[in-house]
């Protein structure tokens, strides 16, 4: 008999109660360092004050009127992503799948609207990941995911992560954008080099498509900049953002300039959720806290700190680790024993962390961690890798 739960899940045995910081409470007391984030949401880890403040003040007053009246909130927070980034205007939706829905709506419209219907067709890369919805799927193109989904949604063309010269081999009359994370996550922890995030900019400029960065992942500050991209000095047209932008509260938003949204005029989108007043209270709070003074710096220090442990656990660990991956507080270990074995002994030790592809281990914890919280996890890491035979 099917549970009530549809089981899409492959959960773990384990229920927690309540949450403090960046540690994760289960009803009988045992503590758990959390690695995990709710797989980089809970930026600001478990139960901060301030977004615990900003949710229940909304909450006393209103939670939902929909976008067919003003909200104050959104467009204050809309105007800070605006100040802060790139972008001359945000559309908010509830998750990042939403978020890239929107972008791909986004550019092929705007090719659309400029005469040019034929050109749709959007080049992603091969190990990328960017939602769950048949569009989404399509887009990353992991034959995993699709599987049972047939026929794919037409319109999406792969090449490999970092291969400039297959990009621009796979460019035709048809392409309209391109489309890729900055640091891949679900694939793998793979970090772009900052030349080929400035040789995207240069090849969509050259040939006349949207740039379009997926950092639902690397976003919100998780690289030690508020996005993953600025590290390269490079803007793109469009960029979808999620997890990390409420904080463990329900929150996408993408982020365009005004020369590829136009075109987005009343009525080409739309959402019954999204922005609504509860979210962006929390969102507005997130930002109070990552954009203060000093916030950044710390989370890019700290995220030195804990790279250079890892890289002497890697080298002391050589038939365990193969190889340290990512940047900031988005990091992958990939094992040479199964990483979900490695998973579960941490666990069994108190410390959460995630899977991803190609045998890697994600560490992705709360951007409010210090160096007390980095020794704690590396002594549960080198107990866990020393159980193995050296």
């Amino acid at each position: 008999m099917i549970p009530a739960v549809m089981p899409t899940y492959g959960r773990f045995d384990l229920a927690f109660d309540k949450g403090e910081g960046a540690y994760l409470f289960t009803a009988d007391g045992r503590k758990y360092l959390d690695f995990a984030s709710g797989i980089a949401v809970t930026v600001l880890g478990h139960a901060h004050p301030h977004l615990v403040e900003a949710l229940i003040e909304q909450g006393q007053k209103l939670w939902h009127c929909s976008n067919l009246f003003e909200i104050p909130a959104q467009k204050r927070l809309a105007e800070r992503l605006v100040a802060n980034t790139f972008a001359d205007t945000v559309f908010f939706g509830n998750s990042g799948a939403e978020a890239v829905e929107c972008a791909l709506k986004i550019v092929r419209r705007y090719h659309d609207e400029s005469g040019h219907p034929e050109r749709y067709r959007v080049i992603a890369c091969t190990g990328s990941f960017h939602g769950r919805t048949l569009a989404t799927l399509a887009a990353a193109g992991n034959p995993k995911y699709l599987k049972g989904y047939a026929p794919d949604v037409e319109g999406f063309d792969h090449v490999a992560f970092g291969n400039l010269n297959e990009l621009r081999a796979a460019i035709t009359k048809e392409t309209a954008a391109i489309l890729v994370e900055p640091i891949q996550g679900e694939g793998g922890i793979r970090a772009a080099s900052l030349d080929y995030l400035r040789g995207l900019r240069a090849v969509a400029d050259e040939f006349g498509l949207l740039l379009v960065f997926d950092e639902v992942q690397c976003g919100m500050g998780r690289s030690g900049k508020l996005f993953a991209h600025e590290w390269a000095g490079v803007a793109p047209d469009v960029m979808t953002v999620a997890k990390g932008l409420g904080g463990g509260f329900p929150v996408g938003a993408c982020l365009a300039t005004e020369r590829a949204a136009a075109v987005m005029t009343t009525g080409s989108h739309g959402s019954t959720f999204g922005g609504n007043p509860l979210a962006m209270a929390v969102g507005n709070a997130v930002l109070d806290v990552v954009l203060a003074d000093g916030f950044l710096p710390k989370v890019d220090r700290i995220a030195r700190l804990l790279w250079g442990r890892l890289e002497t656990l890697v080298a002391r660990y050589p038939k365990v680790f193969a190889e340290l991956r990512g940047a900031g507080l988005l990091l992958g270990l990939r094992c040479v024993v199964p990483n979900s074995e490695v998973i579960d002994k941490l666990m069994a030790e108190g410390l959460l962390t995630v899977a991803a592809g190609e045998n890697v281990i994600r560490l992705l914890p709360p951007l409010i961690i210090d160096e007390r919280h980095v020794e704690e996890a590396m002594g549960i890491l080198d107990r866990v890798a020393a159980s193995y035979p050296q």
